[in-house]
């Protein structure tokens, strides 16, 4: 039997429920800026042991919820996690970022692609999911999610970051065929994924696409949005995912928004950069929202993170369906303390709007 949840604010604001106070969790919220996270980093020894250790990964994904009064646990993982497990190769250069041995670029390379085994290849995800589950005992929800297509795509073909992702996007003007499918590979992949999160306890799902926001909108449609909205179609005829609410994030693509809610996720992220009631407005009240305070906010004071969580939260209103959040992760420089003056000020604050 299922251990009830004690804190279901999150999954109640996804559900766009009412709630009586805005739940919050941070993007990145187990990350480098703490130093209890620098500590289990440096004994694990890499990120990659620590991200491949359930031990570990359960332990930093519960740290900041020793310290903060958040509303959700996200597992501590990696969205490139599928494309290691792919046999490319992951690795991360000290200061660098990632980087993959045997980046993909031929028809052959795709055609050696294959689903993984989520309980084979991946299963130190699901046992860490499990673990985690475990260890909250009903205090919060857990998020699972993965990197969405388009953004797999991106590494998997460069090899490493980039500032423009040239080569992955001349794939797709060049072979448009090897580019559909490539990522129609990733997004049965990305499915499964989720759904064996699901199956192992997760309690609400998130698909990054970090890089979406770099395509036009015509491309965006054709290799981003299209990809995800096949995970969600895949995660609502599944079993063990479709009752779980699912939230899409795509930075940059607030152009989209509309587009994006027609695929039947339930929430969608918002970065920084548009206001949350023109968000609403875009999706007709359609889908939650999830966001959006600037991350760099929080390396200001503590009187001016809560006059922008106050703004952001006055910018959503008094309706259902807000889950406080960054617009994008949060960077390692940032005081912790100022994490702890946001989640209160938040909490604090919407309570009275809820109320009203």
């Amino acid at each position: 039997m299922s251990i009830p949840l004690k804190n279901d604010r999150l999954l109640r604001a996804l559900r766009r429920e009412p709630v009586d106070t805005t739940p919050v969790w941070v993007m990145r919220q187990a990350g480098r800026y703490l130093p209890e996270y620098r500590a289990t980093r440096a004994k694990a020894g890499s990120f990659m042991a620590l991200a491949t250790n359930p031990e570990l990964a359960c332990e930093v994904t519960l740290q900041p919820l020793q310290r903060y009064e958040l509303d959700a646990a996200i597992l501590f993982s990696d969205i490139l996690t599928i494309p290691d497990a792919m046999g490319l190769g992951l690795s991360f250069a000290q200061g660098e970022g990632p980087q993959f041995a045997r980046p993909i670029r031929t028809h052959a390379d795709v055609q050696r692609l294959g689903v993984p085994d989520m309980e084979g290849e991946l299963r130190y995800v699901m046992d860490a999911v499990r673990l985690i589950r475990r260890e909250l005992d009903g205090r919060v929800p857990l998020i699972g999610f993965s990197g969405s297509p388009w953004t797999l795509a991106c590494y998997m073909v460069e090899g490493e970051g980039s500032r423009d992702f040239a080569t992955t996007k001349a794939m797709c003007w060049n072979d448009p065929a090897l580019a559909h499918q490539l990522l129609d590979t990733l997004a049965r992949t990305v499915a499964a994924y989720l759904s064996a999160q699901a199956a192992a306890g997760a309690q609400a799902l998130m698909i990054f696409d970090t890089w979406g926001g770099m395509l036009g909108p015509s491309a965006f449609r054709e290799f981003s949005l299209r990809y995800m909205a096949q995970i969600v179609d895949a995660l609502r005829a599944d079993a063990h995912a479709r009752n779980l609410p699912l939230i899409l994030f795509s930075k940059g693509a607030n152009a989209h928004l509309a587009e994006m809610a027609q695929t039947g996720c339930a929430a969608l992220g918002v970065d920084w950069t548009i206001d949350l009631a023109d968000a609403r407005k875009a999706v007709n009240s359609k889908v939650a929202l999830q966001g959006n305070l600037d991350p760099v906010v929080l390396r200001a004071g503590p009187e001016v993170i809560r006059r922008e969580a106050r703004r952001v939260l006055d910018s959503y209103g008094n309706h259902p369906g807000h889950v406080f959040n960054l617009g994008h992760g949060i960077t390692p420089e940032v005081d912790p303390g100022h994490v702890k003056v946001l989640v209160d000020e938040v909490h604090a604050y919407s309570r009275a709007l809820h109320a009203a």
